[in-house]
């Protein structure tokens, strides 16, 4: 179940990125679960969001088959942090992403 203590924060809003070049996207959550799953999302305008990877504390996590080639995310327990890599930047990586502390979309 989601705890009142458990949230997750994203400080960087809108970034402005070059195209070819990698950007790293931020994201610190606060939880006591100690089983600790992460997921990161990806939503174009009037799109639902799109589960792009999971990373687990006690696992190997799972990344979605279209994003394994240029995003990866690291899951840093004691920063209390799982930043969002994106490699060789290009036009249709602009989008909202978003991180959750569990599954966000279930369809």
């Amino acid at each position: 179940g989601c705890r009142a203590e458990d949230n997750v924060r994203q400080p960087t809003e809108d970034v402005m990125v070059i195209e070819g070049q990698p950007t790293k996207l931020s994201c610190l959550f606060v939880t006591t679960d100690q089983s600790l799953y992460l997921f990161w999302y990806k939503q174009l305008a009037n799109g639902k969001p799109m589960l792009m990877l999971r990373r687990e504390r006690f696992g190997v996590g799972e990344t979605a088959t279209e994003f394994k080639d240029r995003f990866d995310a690291r899951l840093n327990v004691t920063a209390k942090s799982v930043p969002l890599m994106i490699q060789r930047l290009q036009l249709s990586d602009s989008a909202v992403y978003y991180c959750a502390l569990r599954p966000t979309v279930t369809t």
